[in-house]
Formats: C-alpha cells, structure tokens, sequence
C-alpha cells in the first residue's frame, strides 16, 4: 500500500472543499451574513444554540492564535489565522513541527446541500445545527479555563453506531471554539486540537458571502447504503492532484465528512484491498468491475472502519 497515494487522496478532499468555496465575481443576488449581529444577539440558553453561535464565530471572527493537536502521531504545534476580506474569508494553518505543512481556506460560507427538487440550501450553520440535533444528543457541560479564557464544554453524542462523538470547549465571549476532541465508539479521544493562546479576536465589521446555490453532481452510480443523515454536497471536487479519470464525491451530516474516489483501474496507481490508518481517518479499499471495468474505489473519513467498508461494498453501477 502506498502511503504517499494515501495522502495525496488525503489532500485531496480537503482540495475539493477548498475549491467548493472558492471566489466567483460577486452576483447581483448574493446573499450574505451581517457578523455585526453577532455583538447583538442574546446568549444562547440551550446546547444547540450555543452550537450554532460557535459555527457563525468561526466564520466571522479575525484572530491570530497558537494551538497544539495531540492525536494518534504524537503532539503538533501550529500558527492559525483567521481574517476576512470584501465578503471572503481567509483561514491558514500553519506546523511549527515535523513536517512542513500549511493549508489554506479561502471562500464563502458553504451550504450544507445542494438546490433542486424543492429543496433548501441553507447556511451551513444553521443547517448544521439544525441537522445535528437530529442526528446526534447535544448537551452542555461544565466551564472551564483554556488559552485564559472562560470556556463551556459542549458534548456531542450520536444517536447511533455509525459515526463518532465530538466534544466542544467554546469561548463564552465570543462563541469560538478553544478546544475539540473527536471521539471513538468508546468514548475514547482520537484527536484533541486545542489553542494555547488567542489573541484579540475582533468581530468583522461587515457581511461575509453566502456560498450560491448549486445543484449536487450527477453520477453513473448509486450508493445502496449510507449513515442516515448523510447527503450528497455541491461541491466541485476537480483537482490536479488527480488525474481526469479520478471522480471525487463528497458526504456529510453537517459534522463528519465522508470522501469517495472512483477511477479506472488502469488510470490510478493501484492500493492494496482492504482498511488502511491515515492518522484518524481510515481508508477503505476496493478493486470492483463497475460499468465494464475493473474500478478501484476509496472511501475515506474520520468515521468507524467498517461504516466506510459496508459504504465502499454498497456502491452499484448504473443511475439512480
């Protein structure tokens, strides 16, 4: 198995969410979010409400900041910075350690799906929210002192087997998330991302694009199985990591974000069958003959291995 193909794909899916969000010229019916209502709004009283608050923070909020990721690889220090510019947002992750990494966001606030049929597509923090509390039992816990300030533990547990578990530490002045822990079926921590300090984080004075309505992509094939909650996302996933032949397609309920990758077989380099470990994430592999050729398929995200296997098995060539 090729590591290194692993973590292209890997790139990859953060690529096609970078590139969804990307900076189209600015159209007469664009909708966006004041941030200044922010400084207005009550405080939230329920766990949801508080979810939403800190997604809204997180988008409208500029700040510099150093955090740590303590996960299955070992401790990682980082840079962050968060600023927003006319309507777009601009976020970079910087690694002070190991190997070189920064990742940069830059784009909208997304939709969590797709137009057509009737349906909505709405911003993705109140349609996260509002999914979330479907899908998973939010509760609020106890303050604490992170990064000197006043955080607030918000558990997120879900309703079923399928995913994991995540827990929140907000900042209760501005609603930013200070701390996050993902966690497994046990309960037990994958991955904590903490900031160790935060500094002056200022309310943008102004509106933020609304990512614009688009239809989910068609394709020739239909998965027979995935987590309920799960939906398709509008995401233009093309990249240049990838050769034209690799589709890239993108799940989620609002919190997990599952990745699947159909090529022809001649067309890729060819990974081993079976579970691979990409730090939290797994990826699960498939050699299948899909539409009168053989296919490698991956299925790849921080979700329990064998959701990401019965997704990778459930795939049927054909429409809809």
């Amino acid at each position: 198995m090729s590591a290194s193909r692993l973590r292209l794909l890997a790139a990859s899916c953060l690529g096609g969410l970078l590139i969804s969000a990307g900076t189209p010229a600015a159209e007469p019916d664009d909708e966006r979010f004041d941030c200044r209502t922010l400084a207005h709004l009550e405080v939230p009283t329920t766990a949801q409400q508080w979810f939403e608050r800190s997604l809204w923070a997180g988008h409208c909020y500029q700040y510099n900041a150093h955090a740590v990721r303590i996960g299955l690889d070992g401790v990682r220090t980082l840079t962050l910075t968060h600023d927003v510019h006319d309507g777009i947002e601009r976020g970079v992750a910087s690694y002070l350690d190991g190997p070189p990494m920064v990742f940069e966001r830059r784009g909208r606030i997304g939709r969590l799906g797709g137009s057509g049929e009737g349906g909505e597509a709405p911003p993705s923090p109140a349609g996260i929210a509002e999914r979330a509390s479907a899908l998973y039992r939010l509760q609020l816990g106890g303050e604490e002192r992170i990064a000197n300030r006043r955080g607030l533990r918000l558990d997120i547990s879900p309703l079923d087997s399928f995913r994991f578990g995540h827990r929140l530490w907000l900042d209760q002045a501005t609603g930013l998330t200070l701390k996050q822990s993902l966690l497994d079926e046990t309960g037990r921590p994958l991955e904590t991302f903490q900031l160790t300090t935060l500094e002056q984080p200022r309310l943008h004075q102004g509106e933020i694009r609304l990512d614009r309505q688009r239809e989910v992509p068609t394709d020739p094939w239909r998965l027979g199985w995935l987590p309920e909650g799960f939906i398709a996302q509008p995401a233009d996933t093309r990249s240049a990591r990838h050769g034209e032949g690799v589709i890239h397609r993108l799940y989620s309920d609002g919190l997990a974000t599952l990745s699947l990758f159909v090529a022809p077989a001649d067309d890729v380099e060819l990974l081993a069958p079976g579970l691979h470990r990409l730090g939290v994430s797994h990826a699960a592999v498939r050699h299948r003959d899909l539409g009168g050729q053989p296919r490698q398929l991956v299925v790849m995200g921080e979700l329990p291995p064998r959701v990401l296997l019965r997704v990778a098995d459930s795939l049927v060539w054909g429409a809809p």
